[in-house]
């Protein structure tokens, strides 16, 4: 694709976001960028202090695409959507681990921004396989890497450090999220501000999803 940025599971092809495919013109697709209002009303369905989670390799992408996608849903929402970033989010004093597993387990939806180095992170993959276990939605964004290279390398199977449990566990959580549809960029030839939009709107889109969901079950009980 000319702008480097394809949404894709394998080899399979679908419109994400609030984008509108069937507009693009010269290979771009035509986006729509909107500030998404959360009232009151929104925010008391959920008890979540998080609604997304950002699973990151920081070394790769903690100063593009991370940061930039973390602005990006601070400001079409107006802080509404509360996003985990690791040194965006963290203080000193926390404790590391318990922070992170309260914030999955809190969080609304995933993002997996897969990377060259992110194998080489132990917190990367513990996070994933956290994710997929507490079943949220998945949203990968393959930054320079494709979903056929989603193997977990030898290197981290032959470690000390991790026993046989958890190498099935990284495994099973990256079989999960390599058929899931995701995004698709090549830094070489990519519009990074695309994939930052594309990328938000899909996540705010899930959010507004589960948000609908979670009114609906509530209207039930209240009429129960």
């Amino acid at each position: 694709m000319a702008s480097g940025l394809s949404r894709t599971s394998v080899s399979r092809s679908i419109s994400l976001g609030l984008h509108a495919p069937a507009e693009a013109t010269n290979g771009k697709a035509a986006m729509v960028s909107r500030p998404v209002d959360y009232d009151e009303d929104d925010v008391a369905v959920s008890a979540a202090r998080y609604d997304v989670f950002i699973n990151h390799r920081g070394a790769d992408t903690k100063r593009n695409v991370a940061r930039l996608l973390y602005d990006r849903l601070q400001q079409l929402t107006g802080g509404g959507v509360r996003s985990f970033l690791d040194n965006m989010s963290m203080r000193p004093g926390d404790r590391l681990e318990e922070r992170l597993d309260a914030a999955i387990r809190e969080c609304r939806v995933g993002v997996a921004i897969f990377s060259p180095r992110y194998f080489e992170s132990d917190f990367c993959l513990r996070e994933l396989a956290a994710l997929v276990e507490a079943r949220k939605i998945i949203i990968p964004i393959f930054y320079d890497i494709k979903p056929s290279d989603l193997l977990l390398p030898e290197a981290v199977v032959e470690s000390n450090a991790h026993g046989p449990g958890d190498v099935e566990r990284f495994r099973r959580a990256l079989r999960e999220v390599k058929y899931t549809v995701g995004l698709v960029y090549d830094s070489a030839t990519g519009d990074l501000a695309e994939l930052v939009s594309v990328a938000a709107n899909a996540v705010l889109q899930r959010i507004e999803e589960q948000m609908r969901s979670a009114q609906s079950r509530q209207m039930i009980v209240s009429r129960l």
